[in-house]
């Protein structure tokens, strides 16, 4: 099954630091010892280890000529990259062209600036051929170097996925199959690799997934931000109930021994629309940075989804920040500021024109205490009632989870108070006759703050599931609904302020539109695609109107959060 987020085979997804980020901060440059450590990975599996200080002396004096090399190597990228996307956007037929510009709320908000409601083919194409490959990809800027990662629309073509344009009129598998006709034996792997299946019980085999993914995977296009796993979310993630070591894919170099690339995913039951079904939820794609012209990416993929097979498991679900064949559904990052002023100095949020930085912290302050009565965290003895609060609510959503009890206590009750260990978050409402009305939760993940001299970490805070009697009954009040909902979400803001994270993260899924103004909420730089893997299903709304804002009228189906 496909990965969730890493820059190989698609781009970087935008479900990653650089979604987060107001403005364009200079870009960073990672210290000279972490590219000798690359260098040092490149090479293994090719020749041997060179021990000798000369060897050491060699690969120095290496990444200086790779920095003085650096600006006229990037132009050639650029103009290399202009060059492919015009014969891209010239190769796209009439519909290809409009699903494109149509499933990206951004470029339809650019292509349809003049007041056009339906842009020509010419419109379109002049639009497009001034773009680059990332840009025409995600529609929103970019770092250099997308365009090497073209090559995985070439994958994605041999894969059981929709093509663009192509016309949904019955959903279901695309493709059926057997255990007979699943491979017993993986695909080769480069001469000088091989593959393992890592123990994520064991704290030495964690930790090497962990430091791999601490060193390599998804960070902004400016390298001012990567995501920070720590062991907890780790195994929150990746351990949930159904887990499968089989599931814990990983390539060493065979003369080192060390770890260089690994994907993970679980298996979970969705309902799309009125059909329910086991997908292997797909996540932590990621391949040391001087190892993706290995290509590892595509057969790391096609494991995962053999060895999902002879579980028989036959469909995957995973997101991605760039547009790949095809996207159930885009919706779109947003963030609120808990501590304005860090975030302003690490370039994460920008100074408005005009506004002072005691203006921007009184915009974003928040009280001590909330004004509902009756909130209170969940405790095991709430489960029952809860998870029958949340069925029913996720029964709006024409994308949702299906939650045993096993697994809603995994995911929301937490079974311990450590501030630095503690990933998930989860609160109750309860009325005066003890009847639990609402829920609303929230998991934390940090990121590093990349050769910053003041901040090292960023704590973020993601809105994850909730639940309102409020839009159950027999005709929703949708003005109710949108009172109750913001309730919630001061609630839980003061929570997330108290618990020190500086910034609260939400995507335009289930019914977050209608609480993301009122509460400063602020449009992120990014946008997260959907996909349904050996599945066919009609597009699902994003929660986003057509200019990328909040759309409060028609939501989101989208009752899946993805991590």
């Amino acid at each position: 099954m496909p990965p969730a987020k890493d820059n190989e085979p698609s781009p970087s997804g935008a479900a990653d630091p650089a979604a987060s980020k107001g403005k364009e901060p200079e870009v960073v440059n990672e210290s000279e010892g972490e590219e000798e450590d690359e260098e040092e990975a490149g090479a293994e599996g090719t020749a041997a280890a060179e021990a000798s200080s000369g060897g050491k002396k060699k690969k120095k004096k290496k990444s200086k000529k790779k920095k003085a090399a650096a600006a006229p190597a990037e132009e050639e990228s650029d103009k290399v990259g202009a060059e492919t996307a015009q014969k891209l956007v010239s190769s796209l037929t009439d519909s290809q062209l409009k699903q494109l510009w149509s499933m990206n709320p951004a470029l339809n908000n650019e292509i349809t600036a003049g007041g056009s409601k339906e842009p020509t083919r010419q419109n379109v194409m002049e639009m497009l051929q001034k773009m680059s490959i990332h840009d025409l990809l995600t529609g929103m800027p970019s770092g250099r170097g997308a365009v090497k990662d073209m090559g995985a629309f070439k994958f994605w073509k041999t894969q059981p996925v929709p093509k663009f344009g192509e016309k949904i009129s019955e959903e279901g598998p695309m493709q059926v199959k057997t255990l007979d006709d699943v491979a017993k034996q993986p695909d080769p792997l480069p001469d000088g690799f091989e593959w393992v299946t890592m123990d994520l019980t064991n704290e030495d085999e964690m930790k090497e997934v962990h430091d791999l993914l601490e060193g390599h995977y998804v960070e902004d296009d400016t390298a001012m931000l990567r995501f920070n796993y720590s062991m907890s979310i780790l195994k929150w993630a990746m351990l949930a109930p159904g887990w499968k070591p089989d599931y814990h894919i990983g390539v060493r170099a065979s003369q080192s021994r060390r770890l260089v690339a690994f994907i993970s995913a679980i298996p979970v039951d969705i309902r799309v629309r009125k059909a329910v079904i086991t997908v292997s939820e797909v996540n932590f794609l990621v391949v040391h940075k001087k190892l993706r012209n290995k290509r590892l990416a595509p057969v790391m993929i096609k494991e995962v989804t053999r060895r999902s097979n002879l579980n028989g498991i036959w469909q995957g679900l995973y997101t991605g920040g760039n547009i790949l064949p095809t996207p159930v559904s885009t919706c779109r990052y947003y963030h609120r500021a808990l501590d304005w002023q860090k975030l302003y100095e690490i370039g994460f949020s920008p100074l408005p024109p005009g506004s002072k930085p005691s203006q921007q912290i009184k915009r974003y302050q928040l009280p001590d205490h909330g004004k509902l009565k009756g909130v209170r965290e969940i405790t095991a003895d709430d489960v029952d009632a809860v998870l029958s609060l949340l069925t029913r609510y996720l029964e709006r959503f024409d994308m949702a989870p299906e939650y045993t009890k096993e697994e809603f206590i995994h995911w929301f009750v937490s079974t311990t108070q450590d501030r630095e260990e503690r990933v998930v978050w989860a609160y109750v409402v309860e009325d005066d006759n003890g009847k639990i009305t609402d829920f609303f939760s929230f998991y934390g993940l940090d990121s590093s703050v990349i050769n910053h001299n003041k901040h090292k970490l960023l704590r973020a805070a993601y809105h994850f599931y909730y639940a309102t009697e409020t839009g159950l009954t027999e005709k929703v009040d949708k003005a109710a609904l949108k009172k109750r909902l913001n309730e919630l979400m001061h609630e839980a803001l003061i929570f997330a302020k108290k618990l020190k994270f500086d910034v609260y993260n939400a995507l335009t899924l289930m019914e977050n539109p209608l609480i993301l103004n009122e509460h400063h909420f602020g449009g992120g730089d990014g946008n997260l695609h959907y996909y349904l893997f050996n599945y066919r299903t009609a597009p699902i709304s994003g929660g986003v109107t057509k200019t990328n804002r909040p759309d409060e009228e028609k939501l989101s189906g989208i009752g899946v959060v993805m991590l």
